[in-house]
Parts: C-alpha cells; structure tokens; sequence
C-alpha cells in the first residue's frame, strides 16, 4: 500500500503533519511493528494525554477526549492510528538525554564559583551573541545579577547546557529546577574529538563522566576544552513544576522517562505517538510520544530518547547511540480509506 501524492499532502494538512519533499511515507500493520504486542500501552496512553490537549486540531483534540475516557490502551492505539513510515535516504540514528542532577549553591562559595547564567537583554533580542569563550573569559555578564546558582565544576554547566535543562541540589539538602532561557546562536560543537586528539582519552571512552572527571582534574586546560565550543545556553529558574515530575520540554509540559522523544519537527508533529524500535546492546522497541526537540535532532528518523533525571540516566543515555526506525502513528478516522491505496 501506498499514498497517493496529493492526497498524502491533503491528509497531512488536515491532521497537522509537515509534509516533505524528498521523502515518501508507507503505511505498514500493526502486525509489522516489532514488540508492539509486548508493550505497556497504557503508559504510552498516560503520557499521550500530558501533552495531547496542546496540539491543534478539531481532529486532535477529538482523540484527545477519547484518550482521557481511559479506553482499552492498545485497541485505543490501533483503532484510531495508522503507522506510517517514512521512507529516506538519510540513516536512522538515536541517542539519549537527560536531566542531570548537581550539586550546587545560590551564593558563590570558595567551592562553588562557577556560575549558571539567567538570560541577559543581548539574548533576548534574538540573533547570535557572543561565543563561550567569550562570555566566561571576559567575564560578559558578572556583575548583572544574572547568576541563578553556582557550581564547582564548569564541565557541569557544559553538560547542563546540552541538556537544556536539570535540577540543582543545594546544601540544604533542598533542590531547584532549571529550565531552557535561551542560546547565543551559535552552533554546537562537541569537545569530546578533542580529548581523543589530545590523547587523553580513547574514542570508545568519551563519556560524559568521563569528560566532567578530566576537567574537575584538569581545570585550566579543562576550560580551554570547553571553550572550543562556541555555543552557550542561558537558564531561567522553573519553580511550578512539582519534584516527581519530568523536566518541561518543547511543549512546556513535563516529559516521561522513556517515553518521551525528542524528534525534528519538521518532519514529526509535536504530541504525536511515535513507535520506535532502536537497536544496539540495549535494544528499546516501544510506544513513545514525540513531546520535545533538541538543536543536533535533524531528520525525519532522528531521534533522543528521555531517560530521566540523575547519574543512572545520564549513564544510559551516555551509551545510546543506535540505529533502527521510528514509524508514525498518524491518526486516520474516515481519512484513511480515502488516502490508502489498495
């Protein structure tokens, strides 16, 4: 079965969908989708209905409202989606990410003085700013009462920044969560190529433990590592998001360990249901929800997998870097014999 051209460009207008020159989309069984049987549809379904309500639509919002009259999961899922494929050349590739958990101060200390910054004016003005290096060498923004907290290792803010966001604990034992403020503009670069150059690590070892232990040790020339990349990300302080809940993602709602992706949307609808099935050493084939974006997630069958807050999910999230596919469950109702050619 295929679609036919306009009427696949039809139909994905009137569900949402970005359409794509250059790719081409086949509906494909719910029999042919690997697991799909073994999964926990139900969870699939809760975290579908954290975000579901957001999306645009009479046609969303219709499944919306079904989704939240808690239906049998799977046959909620098979009964009103139909996974697509989108076919392309470029090769499928998943990573992970997470919410990383610190250790930090709101008052600069002797240990703690490296600092996490709030989003200056220039930022919020929009265009590209000026680089890492730049703002820490010349100390841009101290002084502006723009420190949130501070930290004892500027590898922390690196890998902070990557994730976009994360929690601070404080001495107290208390915590706060910091969320995505904004970017200079620039493009990231990875600095793990340049330990490997060094020769201070293997290929296979970069990690970002790794990375953060080298640095703790090494601050001086740690520091030059870490202003190889150009890019700086700002943070602002997210205070109504309670503890036992995910981190905000690109629809301002919580995210869902294992669950959640992280997807391009220009190819992916925001709050879509996305079967994944990713291979490596640790195999992962199950019903996620395309709920957040990341600036390195480029392609119709790229994605990052959430895998929580703290050092475990760091570690696994560390390790994924997988190929596979990702299939789109796109919602059909009395559409789908109008767009499927038999």
């Amino acid at each position: 079965m295929i679609f036919r051209p306009l009427l696949l460009a039809a139909i994905f207008a009137a569900f949402g969908l970005p359409v794509t020159a250059g790719n081409s989309y086949q509906p494909i069984p719910f029999s042919a989708l690997s697991g799909w049987m073994d999964d926990d549809h139900a969870a699939a379904l809760e975290a579908f209905k954290v975000t579901c309500g957001d999306m645009s639509g009479e046609d969303w919002q219709a499944l919306c409202a079904v989704a939240h009259q808690n239906p049998n999961s799977r046959l909620y899922f098979e009964t009103f989606f139909q996974p697509i494929l989108t076919k392309t050349t470029e090769p499928a590739l998943f990573t992970g990410y997470y919410e990383p958990e610190l250790t930090g101060s709101l008052t600069r200390t002797g240990r703690f003085r490296y600092p996490i910054y709030g989003v200056p004016d220039e930022v919020r003005a929009g265009g590209i700013w000026k680089t890492r290096r730049d703002i820490e060498k010349n100390e841009l923004l101290k002084g502006r009462g723009l420190e949130i907290a501070w930290v004892e290792n500027p590898a922390d803010i690196f890998f902070l920044q990557i994730q976009g966001s994360g929690r601070l604990r404080l001495q107290d034992g208390t915590t706060i969560r910091l969320g995505y403020g904004g970017s200079n503009g620039h493009r990231y670069q990875a600095i793990g190529p340049n330990l490997v150059e060094l020769g201070v690590l293997q290929e296979h070892e970069v990690s970002a433990n790794r990375i953060i232990q080298w640095v703790q040790n090494n601050l001086e020339q740690g520091q030059e590592i870490i202003w190889k990349n150009p890019a700086y990300v700002f943070f602002r302080r997210v205070d109504d998001v309670p503890g036992d809940k995910g981190p905000l993602g690109a629809m301002n709602r919580s995210l869902t360990t294992l669950r959640t992706l992280a997807v391009d949307p220009k190819y992916v609808t925001l709050g879509m249901p996305i079967w994944l099935e990713k291979g490596g050493s640790r195999p992962l084939n199950r019903l996620m929800i395309a709920q957040d974006t990341g600036s390195a997630i480029t392609g119709p069958q790229r994605a990052d997998v959430f895998f929580g807050t703290g050092s475990q999910a760091g570690i696994a999230a560390g390790l994924t870097k997988d190929t596979g596919r990702m299939i789109l469950l796109m919602p059909i109702e009395d559409a789908r014999a109008l767009v499927l050619e038999h």
